[in-house]
């Protein structure tokens, strides 16, 4: 459907000025006839020339969708119908690709086919947990209920998200200037040193040789060295796309020293948020149990979840294969065991999720703390000691001549 552009003047004579969606010219006349605008200018706007590549297309981003849901939630809540409300929300949608998304999803839900499975069609932007999620939310009638859950779930996934990143970004970032400065001294700054040096017709002390060494081993094969490191990123990244690859590096992660607790941490969190959220808006417990191991993010923890849904299929509870996995604490497995037994197993998990979000935020500041000064001595020695190497022999030759 072509989009005009407007431009004229409301009922009370304000300049007025907008885009809108209309089978042809006359119809775009009526639209806005009925919000009362004259309009002094109507054209239709100019085809984008890359619009059907996706590779020039804005990503719909989580926070697109966060708002979208919250926003979907309040309408269905003042009883609009769901269709008059995805016309609404994909209309003042700014990001094309979500604008589009919508509609389709909109055309879709008008031909007679579900909300859930509308969604399921764009796996990319909703994921399974999303669409079963909404799926329960029209079975049992609370649309809206589910979607202001699921936004709520999405905000803080996203706010825990944000945490990590803030967490891992200052060591790289420090680790990334410190390799550039290390690069930049040995391939420009230590040969003029060196040559200077080979005037002086005597041995060079251990660390300046050393440096001097390295030096000219950078300049022989910096590229090779640039080509070594990319190829062990690729070779990483292919080694983790695989089933046992991914496991090995997930199991790594999660029993490292230092990022170990964080990330078991975090895994803790994610599973009782995201199976408390599901069984709390009415998904059956071995759907749930399914759906929470397919959005882990760590295979250990997947696998994890995957042999406790396999145990309840043999009629035990969910606290005894937990705790024989090994991967959750035991404080965590003694909630659980009482939220089943009480009968209040979604508010017990939201209960521990919100505990371990806290636990997070400490174990993230700890982390900080600690690495901070870690990487302070590691750049002064690093740099410090590099300069000091191509000082020494200019103090050996000033105590010479003194």
């Amino acid at each position: 459907m072509p989009i005009y552009i407007w431009k004229g003047k409301n009922s009370y004579g304000e300049k007025r000025k907008g885009k809108l969606e209309a089978q042809s010219e006359a119809a775009a006349l009526a639209q806005l006839k009925k919000i009362r605008i004259t309009p002094t200018v109507l054209k239709e706007a100019p085809k984008d020339i890359f619009e059907n590549i996706a590779f020039f297309q804005p990503k719909v981003t989580g926070k697109d969708v966060v708002i979208f849901t919250r926003q979907l939630s309040t309408m269905i809540d003042a009883g609009l119908p769901l269709v008059q409300s995805l016309e609404i929300l994909g209309g003042q949608q700014e990001n094309v690709t979500f604008k589009k998304l919508l509609k389709e999803i909109r055309v879709d839900v008008e031909t007679g086919m579900t909300f859930a499975d509308a969604m399921k069609k764009h796996p990319k932007v909703f994921d399974n947990l999303f669409c079963n999620m909404i799926d329960a939310g029209e079975v049992g009638g609370i649309l809206d209920t589910i979607l202001s859950r699921l936004a709520d779930f999405m905000e803080k996934s996203m706010l825990l998200k944000k945490k990590i990143k803030g967490a891992l970004t200052y060591p790289v970032v420090c680790l990334c200037i410190a390799l550039v400065i290390t690069a930049v001294i040995l391939v420009f700054v230590v040969p003029v040193f060196a040559k200077m040096f080979a005037d002086f017709g005597s041995a060079l002390p251990a660390p300046t040789q050393f440096v001097v060494n390295a030096s000219d081993w950078a300049q022989r094969n910096f590229f090779m060295a640039i080509g070594a490191i990319v190829a062990v990123v690729v070779g990483v990244k292919k080694f983790y796309n695989t089933e046992w690859g991914r496991k090995k590096i997930d199991k790594m992660l999660i029993n490292a020293p230092v990022f170990g607790p964080l990330i078991r941490r975090v895994a803790v969190a994610k599973f009782t948020r995201t199976l408390g959220t599901m069984l709390h808006s009415g998904v059956p417990i071995l759907e749930s149990l399914n759906v929470v191991g397919k959005t882990a993010g760590n295979k250990v923890v997947e696998q994890a979840v995957f042999r406790v849904a396999d145990s309840i299929t043999e009629g035990r509870s969910i606290a005894e294969p937990l705790e024989e996995t090994g991967v959750f604490p035991s404080m965590v497995v003694q909630m659980i065991n009482v939220g089943e037994s009480t009968g209040a197993l979604d508010t017990m998990l939201e209960k521990i999720a919100d505990f371990y979000d806290e636990e997070v935020d400490q174990a993230v500041e700890n982390m900080t703390a600690m690495i901070e000064p870690f990487m302070m001595v590691f750049l002064g020695g690093l740099i410090g000691g590099l300069v000091i190497a191509m000082y020494l022999p200019i103090f050996k030759m000033a105590s010479v001549i003194s």
